[in-house]
């Protein structure tokens, strides 16, 4: 078991406190020909969530917006918190709300469409936060695949929706000094049909999403 695996707070070699979310909305990937389109729902979400538990001297989460969401909770380790959130302002602003409750000084949200994530990129979002108010990994076609930040928010930040087209480019319109968003490597999601055909079988882990589409 990792220590990212579940906890009530995990600090790391700095002090703070960090914790690594799996951000579930109620946008599914699509799920291609001859493969149950819930069966891929919740293997793409599993696989996601395995990116964040897998990590050291963090606590791993997941939020749902809407809450309520079924068979997500059932995914994750025992103790891993799941909590729902509504959409008010945005849900990646009401789930950095609730973990910064839990006691994170910083926390990252990785939208749950990113089975094949590697880990080395969540690492490396946390790493210029001792300069960066938010440090992100921008998306293929748009968007943000996961973003990192302290807690509480910077008040600059408003409006961050990891699913808008051009948030990496208001997210920089909006910050007051160039060195306050730092940019990680960027990632694919999976959005369309068409996205399924980025994964990488060359990489390790997303052994549930590859498992279904295997047989599919």
């Amino acid at each position: 078991m990792t220590a990212g695996a579940y906890g009530a707070g995990m600090p790391n070699s700095s002090g703070a406190t960090r914790y690594v979310a799996v951000l579930v909305r109620d946008r599914p990937a699509p799920a291609p020909p001859g493969v149950d389109a819930e069966e891929f729902r919740l293997a793409v979400i599993e696989d996601t969530y395995e990116v964040a538990a897998g990590l050291d001297l963090v606590t791993a989460a997941v939020v749902l917006s809407p809450p309520g969401q079924p068979g997500v909770a059932e995914l994750t380790w025992p103790g891993t918190p799941v909590i729902g959130v509504g959409a008010d302002p945005t849900p990646a602003a009401a789930a950095f709300a609730a973990l910064a409750e839990r006691g994170a000084d910083q926390a990252a949200l990785i939208a749950a469409d990113a089975p094949d994530l590697p880990p080395l990129l969540i690492g490396k979002l946390f790493r210029p936060l001792g300069h960066a108010d938010i440090a992100v990994c921008p998306a293929e076609d748009g968007g943000l695949v996961a973003v990192a930040a302290h807690l509480p928010l910077a008040d600059w930040i408003t409006g961050l929706d990891l699913d808008a087209p051009d948030a990496y480019e208001k997210l920089h319109a909006a910050a007051p000094a160039r060195r306050s968003v730092a940019t990680g490597p960027g990632w694919h999601r999976l959005r369309t049909l068409a996205d399924i055909a980025r994964l990488d079988p060359g990489l390790e882990g997303w052994p549930s999403t590859r498992a279904l589409l295997s047989a599919g």
